[in-house]
């Protein structure tokens, strides 16, 4: 019985490592490309200073959303709408919800993330779109 558990182990591990090896490699390739740009830069703008430059690093908050939470909620929302909603202002909606901060990045990605649930849930069945002139199309449940 042991030995199924030291196969299992030494294959993890095994698993492990060339991850560990491929995310190497990508640093690697990711520290020559910085190098390349570094010294473009230094063509145009021979004072440039890299330092001044921050890391732009975006984690979305765990309380976004946990499995299906997004689905509920756009769902929610237009079972209790009076009409057909934008896009835009379920995501808005949302955003409320939560009580994120509510700027222009953060509703941007909110509505990518409605935009996806409502297509999936209208291959369902669950929701239609409907035709009207706009951005964004206009979304109700189906009855």
């Amino acid at each position: 019985m042991t030995d199924y558990a030291l196969d299992a182990l030494k294959r993890k591990r095994a698993e492990m490592t060339g991850e560990i090896a491929l995310c190497h490699a990508r640093l690697q390739q990711l520290s020559t490309d910085l190098e390349h740009l570094d010294a473009t830069l230094r063509l145009f703008a021979p004072d440039f200073v890299q330092e001044s430059v921050l890391p732009k690093v975006f984690v979305p908050p765990k309380s976004w959303s946990k499995r299906g939470e997004m689905s509920r909620a756009v769902l929610s929302i237009l079972r209790v709408a009076k009409g057909p909603l934008s896009t835009r202002e379920i995501a808005a909606m949302i955003v409320d919800q939560r009580g994120l901060e509510n700027d222009a990045g953060i509703l941007n990605i909110m509505t990518r993330r409605v935009g996806h649930v409502l297509r999936d849930k209208r291959q369902n069945g669950l929701v239609r779109s409907v035709e009207e002139t706009g951005l964004w199309l206009q979304w109700e449940i189906v009855r």
